[in-house]
């Protein structure tokens, strides 16, 4: 009897907090003020992006922010990230945002998505899938008729996602965002008609509605740009904005005179590009704004609360004139008060004070971080050049190079080749460049060409029978500004000597990288600045987090147990060491396989600590 009354005691526990979680809620803006079930509400949130976290730390870095005194979670959903090819839909593993938004919910945490299509973010091609710029008859963030039928494709499916779970179908989900900036990009844009801005800004909230979504719109922009960017119907809100004053002006002038007044987008650090400083924000300067904004009565969300990291080819990068591309870094650390691997920064501490003077109870603890490890050196038993490997596919051949899209795959390394069947000495011109590349002859290094600098050329001398080689790598297609409307990538315009395109016989071999290439090594001597694949295994008595120091290679890619932790590029800075989750390691054996294009090193080791503020160049 007495385990009768113990099992019943657990079922009704079990069915309690089931009810709980599952029961209806209502979320509403009425008279000026967000109402969270009949009660006044006040959104304290943090931003984090589930595809920059592994799915086993979703649920710490969650509890990190309750224990800071937070209520909201915020995150963008990327439309590349699920379309993984046209057509293909994913949103299970890692990339199962029901699990991440149950998860938050667990936690006590309500939800706010941010779906764009357009998200912005530092993050490839702002969240658009690569191969909308195959159809020529499609032109992003405008009303167009083919982009609009691609994103009401895209919102049908992330609307059977969120859904069954936004609060009024007892779910966490209280708000949804349409459309992302549009404000900005309308004022980049001044060629297309503010009308039709509009239209299609407009346009995306209907499909927002006509697939299910129920809860309070909300748009985001700077508190200057509503011309543009608010949506009839939905809640302005400013991003960045400090002067309480100039907010709720920018917001009453768009919602009918009242509020709720919201700062979507308060940064508590920045966002950071190779080959220049890393941004830091002060934590004084975060207590104060954050103070400021509770003092007032003011909803805002931390961008970002935890940054996490760009695995892969995820990286997208900004444009300007004088650097026409800034990639960014593998590391989106953002100086959050969470850090990359999840621990509590004094920024975090500081500001957990604050919400725990304002809170009733008491804050949860704070969680303990991911344990660390660090890993001897290891010995690559396995190093060939790239060349070894090349030198054995069959290219694809035309007249003149071809973009990576043209080749029908969006993200890694091309190399070109081509052959000279007579003496050529003067300057190889590749103004068309996407976005770094090393050239070689006969396989023997030349000299870089990067779009970070501006180079676009290089004083070469070709004998006949010789073989050019230009191996270009895709480091992020432009995710902000008017420049994403052109964002292909590899060779886009003639490549030229001495002022005269190189026509014919140009050779191509599509190097994606999706998963590190299959091949037989060679062991031989690696000569200075050859691109090289190597590959050793390693043996861990435990697991934990790590970061791999990155300082003796130049430039690459790192794969874990077949997982592809992201660029670096030490040479250039300012992070010099890579973020590798403890889920991806295993007890006993493990395999490191590195793509390193200049600067090939025999051994690499870890540190238990990140190296992300050393610029190089």
């Amino acid at each position: 009897m007495r385990n009768f009354n113990r099992y019943l005691c657990i079922f009704l526990l079990f069915f309690s907090l089931n009810t709980m979680f599952s029961q209806k809620g209502n979320f509403e803006i009425k008279d000026g003020h967000f109402f969270l079930n009949g009660k006044p509400f006040t959104i304290y949130s943090g931003e984090m992006h589930y595809p920059r976290i592994p799915s086993e730390y979703w649920k710490h870095r969650m509890q990190m922010m309750k224990a800071m005194g937070l209520n909201t979670v915020t995150t963008y959903v990327f439309w590349n990230y699920h379309e993984e090819a046209p057509g293909k839909w994913n949103f299970s593993g890692e990339k199962n945002l029901q699990k991440f938004i149950k998860t938050a919910q667990e936690v006590g945490l309500y939800v706010i998505i941010r779906p764009g299509p357009y998200v912005c973010a530092e993050w490839e091609f702002g969240g658009y899938p690569w191969w909308l710029q195959k159809n020529k008859d499609l032109e992003i963030r405008r009303d167009n008729k083919s982009f609009l039928e691609e994103c009401n494709k895209y919102i049908h499916q992330l609307a059977k996602q969120i859904v069954p779970l936004q609060i009024n179908n007892g779910g966490p989900v209280i708000m949804v965002q349409a459309e992302n900036e549009f404000g900005s990009y309308a004022a980049q844009r001044k060629d297309i008609p503010l009308e039709e801005h509009r239209k299609y800004s407009h346009k995306i909230k209907e499909m927002l509605l006509k697939n299910g979504i129920s809860v309070p719109l909300f748009t985001s922009d700077g508190s200057s740009l509503f011309k543009g960017g608010s949506i009839e119907g939905a809640l302005p809100t400013a991003n960045g904005e400090s002067d309480i004053d100039v907010l709720k002006k920018s917001i009453n002038e768009y919602n009918g005179g009242k509020g709720p007044y919201m700062v979507a987008e308060y940064y508590p650090g920045w966002l950071d590009h190779w080959a220049e400083p890393f941004v830091k924000v002060s934590t004084e300067e975060v207590v104060k704004q954050t103070k400021l904004y509770i003092e007032n009565g003011i909803s805002f969300n931390y961008y970002m609360i935890h940054g996490g990291t760009n695995f892969g080819f995820t990286s997208g990068a900004n444009y300007d004139k004088d650097h026409d591309i800034q990639p960014d870094l593998t590391s989106y650390d953002y100086n959050a008060p969470i850090s990359e691997a999840g621990w509590a920064t004094s920024k975090y501490n500081a500001l957990r004070e604050i919400f725990q003077k304002i809170n009733k109870h008491t804050l949860p603890d704070v969680p303990k971080p991911i344990k660390v490890i660090t890993i001897p050196a290891i010995e690559f038993s396995k190093v060939s050049c790239l060349f070894d490997l090349t030198d054995h596919q069959k290219p694809l051949i035309s007249d003149k190079p071809l973009t990576f899209e043209d080749l029908n795959f969006g993200n890694g390394y091309m190399l070109y080749r081509r052959k000279f069947d007579k003496d050529q000495k003067g300057k190889l011109e590749i103004k068309g460049l996407r976005d770094y590349a090393n050239i070689y002859i006969n396989g023997k290094w030349k000299g870089e060409m990067n779009r970070i600098h501006k180079k676009y050329d290089l004083d070469l001398e070709i004998k006949s029978g010789d073989r050019l080689e230009i191996l270009v790598e895709n480091m992020g297609r432009v995710n902000y500004g008017a420049e994403i409307v052109h964002n292909l990538k590899g060779i886009i315009s003639p490549v030229k000597m001495n002022g005269i395109e190189m026509v014919g016989n140009w050779e191509m071999l599509p190097l994606p990288f999706d998963t590190f290439p299959k091949h037989h090594f060679k062991s031989k001597d690696i000569a200075d600045h050859s691109p090289v694949i190597q590959e050793a295994e390693f043996t861990l008595d435990e697991t934990g987090d790590t970061f791999l120091d990155m300082r003796n290679f130049g430039k690459g890619i790192v794969f874990i147990n077949g997982k592809n932790a992201g660029r670096y590029w030490s040479t250039a800075g300012p992070q010099q060491t890579l973020y590798i989750p403890g889920v991806w390691l295993k007890k006993g054996k493990n395999l490191i396989q590195i793509f390193e294009q200049i600067e090939f090193h025999s051994t690499i080791s870890s540190i238990d600590h990140p190296i992300l503020d050393q610029l190089m160049k």
